[in-house]
C-alpha cells in the first residue's frame, strides 16, 4: 500500500505545488512509482508545472461515472516513467470533488503506487478538510514569513487533531543574505516555532520560476543546481536516508522578526 503524503500549506502562494511536482519528480528517479493527485481543483496548475496540461483527457470524475477506464485518466510522464499524474476534475468543473468521490478515488489506486502525494488547496476550507482525509502523512511547505508561519502553525494543530502525526516541515524560498542581515527568519527560527521534522530547505531561485514556466519540475536540471540538489535531498529524507542539509548561512540569532511571530503565536522568543 502506498505511503499517501498530503502537501499543504496554510497560505497560498509559498510553492506547495512546486514542492509537489518536484518531490514526486524526485521519488520517481530514486525508483518508487509515484503519484501526484492534483485536489486544488479550484485552482489547477499542477498540470502546468508538470508540462501535462496538453494530455489530460478524461479526469477522476470520468472514471467515477464510467466515462473511461482509470487507465485511461491516468497520464504517465513520458521523462520519467514511475512518475504519474492524476486529475480529479476539469478546470470547467463547477463543483469540486467532495470527500466520498475522493475516498472512492484514492482506494481505486493506493495499491498501485508506492507513494502518492495529494497537492492541496491552501487554507483549511473544505477543499483541505478533503484533500487530508485520506492522507496518513502530510508536508508542510512554508515560507520564512510571518503570515505563512502563523497560518502554517493552524494548519500543523488541524493535522494533528485528525490523526496525522507524520508531519514534516519544508522551508523554501530562503535567502541566506537576508537571514544573515536578520532582515529574515532563520531556518532554526522557523523548526523551533513550528516544532515539526525538517525535511527540505530549498533556497530561493529564479530558476526555479524558469523551470516552472516551461512545464519541467527544476529536479530536471543538472546537478549543479542548488535548488535541484535541495528537492532531491528532501525527498531521500522522506524515504529515509541521512542526508546533511545544505550549507547556507545562519542568523545571529537576534532575529527582530522571529519575536513578531512569537507574540503572534503566543509563545516565549
Amino acid at each position: 500500500m502506498a505511503r499517501i503524503i498530503v502537501i499543504t500549506s496554510g497560505k497560498g502562494g509559498v510553492g506547495k505545488t512546486t514542492t509537489t511536482s518536484n518531490i514526486g519528480m524526485s521519488l520517481a528517479f530514486l525508483g518508487y512509482s509515484t503519484l501526484l493527485i492534483d485536489a486544488d481543483v479550484g485552482l489547477r496548475n499542477l498540470d502546468l508545472l508538470l508540462g501535462l496540461e496538453n494530455r489530460i483527457i478524461y479526469t477522476g470524475l470520468d472514471v467515477l461515472n464510467q466515462s473511461c477506464r482509470l487507465e485511461q485518466a491516468i497520464i504517465q510522464d513520458k521523462r520519467q516513467t514511475k512518475l504519474a499524474f492524476f486529475p480529479l476534475s476539469s478546470n470547467r468543473t463547477a463543483v469540486p470533488v467532495n470527500t466520498d468521490q475522493m475516498s472512492k478515488l484514492v482506494e481505486l489506486v493506493k495499491d498501485r503506487y508506492d507513494y502518492i502525494l495529494i497537492d492541496s488547496p491552501a487554507g483549511i476550507d473544505n477543499g483541505f478538510q478533503t484533500a487530508v482525509e485520506f492522507a496518513n502523512e502530510a508536508i508542510v511547505v512554508v515560507t520564512p514569513e510571518v503570515p505563512s508561519i502563523r497560518d502554517a502553525d493552524r494548519v500543523i494543530g488541524i493535522l494533528m487533531s485528525k490523526g496525522i502525526d507524520n508531519i514534516n516541515l519544508i522551508i523554501n524560498r530562503i535567502r541566506p543574505k537576508m537571514i544573515k542581515r536578520d532582515d529574515m527568519m532563520s531556518i532554526e527560527d522557523v523548526v523551533n516555532i513550528l516544532g515539526i521534522t525538517l525535511v527540505g530547505v530549498i533556497p530561493d531561485s529564479e530558476k526555479i520560476i524558469i523551470s516552472s514556466n516551461r512545464g519541467e519540475p527544476i529536479v530536471l536540471e543538472d546537478k549543479s543546481c542548488l535548488p535541484r540538489v535541495a528537492f532531491d535531498n528532501a525527498a531521500r529524507r522522506l524515504i529515509g536516508e541521512q542526508v546533511k542539509f545544505l550549507n547556507l548561512e545562519s542568523s545571529s540569532g537576534k532575529n527582530p522578526v522571529k519575536r513578531i511571530i512569537g507574540k503572534l503565536l503566543n509563545r516565549p522568543c
